[in-house]
Order: structure tokens, then C-alpha cells, then sequence
């Protein structure tokens, strides 16, 4: 059975595993939330194969049914424009290669991004991790989980831990606790942080039970994703509220996508909303030379020049760093750290003092 618009007043409605039951997974079903375009529903088709399709009720309801450039629609919905980008990598920051095993990244002396799943509640068209979202070759069964526990165990220089994947908070309560548990037994891990976008795309995860199993695990540290002032919903701030009053602290990690957030006004009203929410702006990221999104990426000098406008018209402590990612680190995109631009390429200078020279054509 499809969800549709009219599901919002269901009892069910807030129940997260029916949200993750009944999610848009096909035209048919997308259209029970909007009047798709030909280009959406051709896309859909051309794109089942390469990149899954998938979208909570929830956020799905957010999208303006009758604009194909809503901001949400935008993110979530395939285009056509995905299947004309010759420049998109597959991986572009080089991950498979800083993994000393199976989905744990090191970039980083004293840090690592462990992948622990490939599930999440919808699928970002511009995911920096489409190539495994969804795919049954990346699962992360437990003997691979237990694996990297191990090498983490067995590397005394992990101080941090960031879980992320697909979505941490996709695991049910009991597995996450588990997972939780083995981390905070490792004598010189300090930090863990969870990487996760439910709160804007099914904020009824954030359970008071969720809750309370994270408190009991501290230091927890969250990062969630919003893009757009459209997602600050009064469901996503009581999911960020239920967050900060465990004792969670929240940022938030955007990236800069064109047509989407990358005008003053609306990246102000974004990380305006987000203060009063409390939380704290903390990355802005340069989109991705990844496979099919070429539509989304910005030029660097423009989101450069967004962000000055941002300062001394708005709190210090709302303007997010904007950054770039590299297989060497995140560059801020800043001077001096920016060194110039050669022809179709911009260079930086990584944390390690190598540059590096990304594609971003005028």
C-alpha cells in the first residue's frame, strides 16, 4: 500500500518504522505526493539501476507538489540532468583506498569515519557515498562490524570515532547500544560521534527512548544535515530539542547546492533557524566532483563570496566554515588556504601543506 499526503493525520504517521515500511520508492508512489514532470519520472526509470530511489513519507510531504525546483523536491527526486556529468567520480575523495579495512576511512592521525552501515531513510541525490548506499555488497554485517572494532582496539592513536555510513540511526536501539557499548570499552577512544540526517528526514527516530540510550554512552556527539530553512520543521527542532536536552550536543553539516541554498539570504535564514533550534553551523561543504552532480556544484569563488556577505550580518557564531573535502583533509575555502585558480581547476593547500587542484569551472 503507498503512503500518501493524506497519511499525515494516521496515529502512524509518527511511528518511524512505518515511515521506513512505507517509503516513495517508485513514480507510482511519488506521485501520491506530487504532480511529477516527465523528466522526474523518465529519470526515476533510467536511474533504478545506478543510484536507489527512495524517500520518507515524511520528507516527502515537505516537497511542493506542484514546483519541480522546490528545494526539497530538488534534493531527493532523480533528474535527468544526473545522467550528464563526464567529469563525476565514483569516489572522489579516494575513500576505498584510506580504509585499512572494510568501511573504516582514515584520513587522519587520531580519527576515523566508520561506516557502519549503507541503509538510510531516503537517498540524497548528491550523496558523497551513492556508489554503496542501498547496495547489498557494502552491508556491514556484525563478523565485519566486530572486525573494525578490533583494528580500532588494536590502534591506540584513535581518539574519535565519527559512525556514519548510510545512517547510524537507522540500527535499531538494542544494535546501536551494542555498538555504543564495544566503543566506549576502548580505553583511548574519547570522543564518538554519530553522522546522521534523520532528524531532518524522519525526525520521529529521536525517540525519548533513542535518547536516553545515547546519554548513556558520553561523550555523544551529533551532526545532522539540513540544506534548506524548509526543513526546519516543528518536528525536526522537538527532534533536535529531545538531542540537546540529553546532554547531545548538535551541529549541523549543509552543502553549498546550486539553485538550492546558495544565495545569502537563504543560507542566512538556514543558519538563523538552526541557532534558535540550537544548533550549531558548523560545515558548509563544497559539493562534491561526484558522479551525477554536476547540476548541484557551485564555483568555489561564488560560495566564497556567500559566506563574506554572511559576516557582520549575522552572529559569529552562525556562519558555518566553508570548507572543501580532499582525499588529504578539509580545506577551509579561505584565504590563504585558497591559492588561486589555474584555468578549469582552483588550488588549495591541505592541513599536511600539499596541493591540491580540484575541477570547479567558472
Amino acid at each position: 500500500m503507498l503512503a500518501t499526503r493524506d497519511d499525515q493525520s494516521r496515529p502512524e504517521w509518527r511511528d518511524w518504522a512505518w515511515q521506513m515500511r512505507h517509503r516513495v520508492r517508485s513514480a507510482e508512489g511519488l506521485a501520491e505526493f506530487v504532480d511529477p514532470v516527465v523528466d522526474e519520472v523518465a529519470a526515476v526509470a533510467a536511474l533504478a539501476d545506478r543510484f536507489r530511489f527512495v524517500i520518507t513519507p515524511y520528507y516527502a510531504s515537505l516537497m511542493d507538489p506542484n514546483d519541480p525546483e522546490c528545494p526539497i523536491r530538488r534534493q531527493v527526486v532523480p533528474r535527468g540532468a544526473e545522467l550528464d556529468d563526464p567529469a563525476g567520480l565514483a569516489d572522489p575523495l579516494d575513500e576505498i583506498a584510506h580504509s585499512p579495512v572494510k568501511n573504516v576511512i582514515r584520513v587522519y592521525a587520531d580519527r576515523i569515519a566508520f561506516c557502519v552501515n549503507n541503509e538510510c531513510a531516503l537517498y540524497c541525490r548528491y550523496c558523497l557515498r551513492k556508489r554503496m548506499v542501498g547496495d547489498e555488497d557494502w552491508t556491514m554485517r556484525r563478523r565485519e562490524l566486530e572486525t573494525a572494532l578490533a583494528w580500532i582496539r588494536e590502534t591506540p592513536s584513535i581518539r574519535d570515532v565519527l559512525l556514519t555510513g548510510g545512517d547510524p540511526l537507522v540500527f535499531s536501539d538494542d544494535k546501536l547500544a551494542w555498538l555504543l557499548g564495544e566503543l566506549r570499552a576502548i580505553p583511548h577512544v574519547e570522543i564518538v560521534r554519530l553522522g546522521t540526517r534523520l532528524p531532518v528526514t524522519l525526525p520521529f527516530r529521536v525517540t525519548p527512548e533513542l535518547c536516553e540510550m545515547l546519554a548513556e554512552h558520553h561523550p555523544v556527539w551529533v551532526n545532522t544535515h539540513f540544506n534548506h530553512p524548509r526543513e526546519l520543521t516543528a518536528e525536526a527542532a522537538e527532534a533536535c530539542d529531545r538531542l540537546t536536552r540529553a546532554g547531545i550536543p548538535v551541529g549541523n553539516q549543509s552543502v553549498l547546492l546550486r539553485g538550492i541554498n546558495d544565495d545569502t539570504a537563504t543560507m542566512k535564514a538556514l543558519c538563523e533557524g538552526l541557532v534558535r533550534m540550537r544548533v550549531r553551523p558548523y560545515y558548509c561543504y563544497q559539493a562534491q566532483l561526484l558522479e551525477g552532480t554536476g547540476h548541484f556544484r557551485v564555483p568555489i569563488e561564488d560560495g566564497m563570496a556567500l559566506f563574506r556577505g554572511l559576516r557582520g550580518r549575522t552572529s559569529g557564531f552562525a556562519i558555518p566554515l566553508y570548507v572543501l573535502d580532499t582525499p588529504h583533509g578539509k580545506v577551509p575555502l579561505t584565504h590563504p588556504h585558497v591559492r588561486g585558480r589555474e584555468g578549469d581547476d582552483v588550488v588549495v593547500e591541505t592541513f599536511e601543506g600539499k596541493l591540491w587542484r580540484e575541477p570547479n569551472p567558472l
